[in-house]
């Protein structure tokens, strides 16, 4: 059994956290590494990890240095994938689904925070949706991105640029954590203010919703 999550400096307390990563494995060395220092750190901290379930790639790093630390992994994969066998075995708990949706809100209901590691297109979008969940208040959930090797630098800088022409708020910006080092991220992530309902109705100017309406 789990022992209890470390208590966090906000009071912010995360049984599980989400990560997402890059499924290659013709990245560097290096990569891989972060992966694990990673799933290392959430292991120490007696952090469950919830991944997409590939053993592959950084996805498959992250999940292997959990294990090898006897920590839960809890693994969300669709059908389509097992079928290929890119499955990891090893998982705490595997859950199969049918569709990448619902991979994805499955994934996102498990996890108490999440944290981006350098990946491709699938990783961004997931990263990106979670982000949007919080700014618009579906869920309240924080948000991190691992820059090393400043893989995410240009990505960052797309976000400064979307704040200064006006298509993000700066509110918006900040739900993004960012550090290079996995302890550093994950306790940015533990502290981090996150935009409630009522500071967003006021800055963008929403017509407040009717007595009794639902969100």
């Amino acid at each position: 059994s789990m022992a209890k999550s470390q208590e966090l400096p906000s009071g912010r307390c995360f049984r599980r956290i989400c990560v997402y990563g890059g499924s290659s494995s013709k990245v560097r060395a290096e990569y891989l590494q972060l992966a694990v220092l990673l799933g290392q750190s959430l292991a120490r901290q007696k952090i469950g990890l919830v991944f997409g379930g590939g053993k592959v790639g950084l996805m498959g790093a992250v999940a292997d240095a959990v294990l090898a630390m006897k920590g839960e992994v809890i693994g969300v994969i669709p059908r389509s994938m097992v079928d290929l066998e890119i499955a990891h075995e090893g998982c705490t708990s595997l859950r199969v689904v049918e569709t990448m949706h619902e991979r994805k809100a499955l994934m996102a209901e498990l996890s108490d925070a999440f944290i981006a590691l350098p990946g491709g297109w699938g990783t961004l979008e997931e990263m990106a949706e979670v982000i949007t969940w919080t700014q618009l208040n579906i869920h309240l959930k924080p948000v991190g991105l691992l820059n090393q090797f400043a893989y995410w630098d240009h990505l960052l800088k797309w976000a400064e640029t979307s704040c200064d022409e006006g298509f993000m708020t700066s509110t918006s910006q900040k739900i993004l954590c960012v550090a290079e080092d996995p302890e550093e991220l994950i306790e940015a992530l533990a502290t981090v203010q996150l935009p409630d309902l009522s500071d967003k109705i006021s800055c963008t100017r929403v017509v407040p919703k009717m007595a009794g309406a639902d969100v």
